[in-house]
């Protein structure tokens, strides 16, 4: 499942075509939902050139000579650069390539094609994407922004719910979720205000070294708990059992020793 991490290896695969200029756009009924209409997309994007790209969370952006092209890879999206992907493959996604699962893209003038390869159609291409709906970028996030991130009325919702609103933060998925809390000790189903200013404290220091590390690492289903993350599995930290449950409507594991 592409969560920020793999968000922004696509969105290094695509600087590649910066300078490129458009000459056709495709996209099915599922990734031109969010338009309306396939021919929203196919009609606008020819003559476009690629000056840049961005990204916010998991949304990235192609910055053009007219509209930001934005596109959503939901659970299981892939970016292909012709036979270039920008991961090798997701934990819960396709590990093959199929062209029925090509849901939209853009051909350039020079040849190239940029793909949105999607077995469940749930990625969307989308034309000038309201950014205001997204918090701040989990990447780039500053310690004040966390204390935003932090800050509720009264308890609040539970810590891990808290960190997969993308309106709050944007780009922390469900694997991500589980491994900054994993590392911080931090029970998921803590409602977000409990957490003491020592707690907090720790999960700001884990959250800046786990994305730069399981950047490097290659993705964020690179994460020490992973290894626990199975029915039965055991907290590889400590061989504790490990529990799991819905938590902000996603499967949910901690360890039931140090996480508390």
């Amino acid at each position: 499942m592409p969560e920020i991490l793999e968000i922004e290896s696509y969105r290094q695969l695509a600087e590649r075509v910066v300078g490129a200029t458009v000459s056709e756009g495709f996209a099915d009924r599922y990734a031109a939902k969010k338009l309306g209409s396939p021919s929203t997309w196919s009609k606008a994007v020819p003559g476009l050139t690629i000056t840049g790209t961005n990204r916010r969370g998991k949304l990235m952006l192609l910055e053009t000579t007219g509209a930001t092209l934005g596109w959503r890879f939901g659970m299981t999206g892939v970016l292909l650069l012709d036979s270039d992907a920008g991961i090798e493959g997701l934990f819960y996604g396709p590990h093959t390539f199929k062209s029925e699962w090509v849901r939209g893209g853009l051909v350039f003038d020079d040849g190239r094609r940029l793909v949105l390869h999607d077995p469940r159609r749930l990625g969307r291409v989308e034309i000038d994407p309201d950014l205001s709906e997204l918090g701040s970028d989990a990447l780039s996030l500053t310690k004040k922004q966390f204390d935003v991130v932090m800050t509720v009325a009264r308890d609040g919702r539970a810590i891990k719910a808290r960190l997969l609103d993308q309106s709050v933060v944007a780009g922390i998925g469900n694997l991500l979720g589980d491994e900054l809390l994993f590392r911080s000790e931090i029970d998921p189903r803590r409602p977000t205000g409990s957490l003491s200013t020592d707690e907090r404290q720790r999960l700001w220091q884990v959250w800046k070294r786990t994305l730069t590390t399981m950047t490097k690492r290659g993705g964020s289903h690179t994460g020490d708990h992973m290894a626990g993350r199975f029915p039965g599995g055991f907290c590889p930290r400590d061989g504790a059992p490990m529990r799991s449950a819905t938590v902000g409507g996603r499967t949910t594991y901690w360890c039931s020793q140090h996480q508390k």
